[in-house]
Formats: C-alpha cells, structure tokens, sequence
C-alpha cells in the first residue's frame, strides 16, 4: 500500500469521483448529555456538515446495539464502565449502555445535515461482539461489507471524520488502510475520548500505517 501524501492537490480533491467521506458515528450518546458523551463532540457537526457538501459520496455510520449488548459493563457482574474483560476476541473495554438500537441516543445528531449521503452502514448489532471500525467487526473476522461496496462504486479515497478520534475514528481509518484505500483522517473533524494516551497511541498507530492527518481547511 502507498501511503498518502498530505499535501497533494490530486488526493485532496473532495471532487474527485474515487473520493468519499466517510461520517463515524456522529450520534446523541457520543454529544454532550449523551451517555458515553465525547467532550467537545457537538463541534464536529457544522465542520462535517460543510465538508460534506464538497463530496459527491458520503457514508455515514451508526453505533446500533442490541440491548445488553456484550460490550456494556453492565453487562458483567461487578464491572464499572471503561474496566476490561477478556472475551473470545480479545480485551474489551467496558462502555455505559449506549446506541441501543431505536433509541434517542442512537439517532444522528439532529444538526447533522448530509441528505445526499448514499449509505448509513449500522455495526454493533452482533450482541457477542462489539463493533468500532466501519470496516470489520472487534472480532477482525466480520466484515460490515463497506469496503466491497466502496471497491464496487470505484471509490479508492477515504476521507474519515467523526466520534471518536482514538476509537471509532481510529479503527476505521486502519482498516480502510488495511483493505489497500487511500485513507486520511480529518482532525478538526473529529473529537477524541482520550483516555489513558489512547489518542497519542492512535495516531501513532495511523501514522504508522500510512493514515494522512489534514484539517479540513486542506480541502479548500
């Protein structure tokens, strides 16, 4: 895989058809009084909601869990939320009940404006398994088929903005890097949880893989 170059005026054109952003989980639990609420979340809505009318293509996600899904400390006897547990996968960080499917909690944020968005890819519906990529599932064997529908409409350049930077945001962008996609993240389109260096350790991790760090103004 090539890694981006962060400043070319080609691969940061929002107009190019292989070009698409990709909105992570911009939800009412991740804004300010939502239940796993990402401080300062509310401020990505107006910045992607201008970006988004650059783009021709544009997928949005939704957290969408079942009721006492498996990620929730609530879930595990005499666990509080952001301990860990070890499952079939893997360590699993223990989340507030959140996104619960139907909820007002799951909704889009209500400002958030994207009508022509093409596709609302919804992950975390699997109760055994939770779900913070737009690609594959926490398992790293369950794909969420966004990558075949984006090889499939000829989209070869993945711009990521959304909630939360060192998650969501993060796993995104490394598994769109991983499925051989042109991928850059949008830092002031994105909030971070930031919890124990994870934000730090996230960017260092997408560096690493070839992930672009630009600004929205990058894009004209």
């Amino acid at each position: 895989m090539t890694a981006p170059d962060s400043r070319s005026e080609t691969a940061l054109a929002p107009t190019d058809a292989r070009a698409v952003l990709v909105v992570v989980d911009v939800q009412n639990d991740f804004l300010p009084g939502g239940s796993l609420a990402v401080q300062d979340g509310h401020a990505v809505v107006p910045v992607i909601n201008r970006l988004a009318g650059q783009f021709t293509h544009v997928v949005i996600t939704q957290d969408w869990h079942t009721p006492g899904h498996i990620s929730f400390a609530s879930s595990h006897a005499g666990k509080q939320p952001f301990e860990t547990t070890t499952l079939a996968y893997g360590t699993q960080v223990l989340w507030p009940d959140h996104c619960i499917q139907g909820s007002e909690g799951a909704a889009l944020a209500a400002d958030l404006a994207i009508p022509h968005a093409q596709l609302i890819i919804r992950k975390g519906f699997h109760p055994g398994v939770d779900s913070y990529s737009a690609f594959m599932e926490a398992d790293r064997t369950t794909s969420t088929g966004l990558a075949a529908y984006l090889k499939a409409r000829g989209l070869s350049r993945v711009f990521v903005t959304g909630l939360a930077t060192d998650f969501c945001v993060a796993w995104t962008a490394l598994d769109a890097r991983q499925a051989g996609f042109e991928t850059w993240v949008i830092e002031d389109a994105c909030r971070a949880i930031d919890a124990d260096g994870s934000l730090t350790k996230a960017w260092s991790d997408m560096t690493a893989a070839g992930v672009g760090r630009i600004r929205a103004a990058d894009l004209g």
